[in-house]
C-alpha cells in the first residue's frame, strides 16, 4: 500500500508586533492590567494576524514579558493622553534595550478630535442641545513638572474647536492651574464634562466628581474619551499607518 502524507500547515505569517502601555495602578495593578489586556485584545480583534500585547509600567515584570511574547522592535503605543516625562523619559528607558519603536501618545492622534466629534454630535443629539448653546469643559490631567501635558491638551481643545463650534470651551486640570473647579464653575445645565482621559483611573473616579460637586455643575459628564467604544479601532489604525509608514 503507498502511504499518503498530509502536507505540513505553515503557520501564518505575522503582520506585525505591538505592545500597548499604559499607566497602571501602582497600589493595586492587578485590575489595571486586566482592564489592558481587554483592551489589547479588542484591537487584536481590528487586526488580524497582528500580535497584540499589553503592559501598565506600574505591574513589576508586566513590560518585559510583553517583550518576551513579542521579542524585540514590537511598535509601541503609549495609551497616554499627552507626550510628556512618561512618554519620552520613562518608556525610552524601559524599552532601551529592546529595540522597539514608540509611537506618539494615543492623546496626540491626529483622529481623536474627529471621533470626539462623532461623540459629542452623539450626547448633543440625545439631550436636544445644539454646539452653539452648549459650554464644553475639558478636564485634564496637567502637570506640575512640565508644560508639555497642558500644551497637548490645549492642543486637543483646539483642534476640537475648529470642528465643532460650543458657546465655550474650558479646560481645567488636575495638578496645575486653572483647576478644574475653578473651570467648571458656572457652566450652566447646558454643558458637557469631557474627561481628557484614557482610563477610568482615580483622577476620573475621585478628583473629577469632587470639583463638579465643589462647582455645583449641573451638566454630562461623560465617560474618559479613552473608553469611547470607537477607541480600539483608532488604536488599530494608528498601528496600522505606522506599519506601512516604517
Amino acid at each position: 500500500m503507498c502511504s499518503t502524507r498530509s502536507p505540513s500547515r505553515r503557520a501564518p505569517a505575522i503582520k506585525g508586533r505591538a505592545i500597548i502601555v499604559s499607566h497602571g495602578q501602582p497600589s493595586d495593578p492587578a485590575p489595571a492590567e486586566a482592564a489592558l489586556a481587554g483592551f489589547a485584545a479588542q484591537v487584536a480583534r481590528a487586526l488580524p494576524g497582528w500580535q497584540i500585547e499589553s503592559a501598565t509600567l506600574a505591574n513589576p515584570g508586566a513590560l518585559d514579558r510583553a517583550f518576551q511574547a513579542t521579542g524585540p522592535g514590537a511598535a509601541i503605543y503609549p495609551l497616554f493622553m499627552t507626550g510628556g516625562w512618561f512618554t519620552s523619559d520613562a518608556l525610552q528607558e524601559r524599552i532601551a534595550a529592546r529595540s522597539g519603536h514608540v509611537l506618539p501618545p494615543f492623546g496626540q492622534d491626529s483622529s481623536l478630535p474627529e471621533m470626539a466629534v462623532d461623540l459629542l454630535n452623539t450626547v448633543l443629539a440625545e439631550h436636544g442641545w445644539q454646539a452653539a448653546d452648549t459650554r464644553l469643559f475639558i478636564a485634564a490631567h496637567g502637570s506640575g513638572r512640565s508644560n508639555r501635558s497642558a500644551c497637548d491638551t490645549q492642543d486637543f481643545a483646539r483642534a476640537l474647536a475648529r470642528h465643532l463650534a460650543f458657546a465655550e470651551m474650558r479646560v481645567g486640570f488636575v495638578e496645575e492651574s486653572p483647576s478644574l473647579a475653578d473651570m467648571a464653575f458656572g457652566l450652566g445645565e447646558k454643558s458637557i464634562c469631557l474627561p481628557f482621559f484614557a482610563a477610568a483611573g482615580g483622577h476620573v473616579q475621585e478628583d473629577i466628581p469632587e470639583a463638579l460637586t465643589l462647582a455645583d455643575f449641573k451638566g454630562a459628564c461623560l465617560e474618559p474619551i479613552g473608553c469611547a467604544p470607537q477607541v480600539p479601532a483608532l488604536v488599530a489604525q494608528a498601528l496600522t499607518h505606522e506599519k506601512v509608514t516604517a
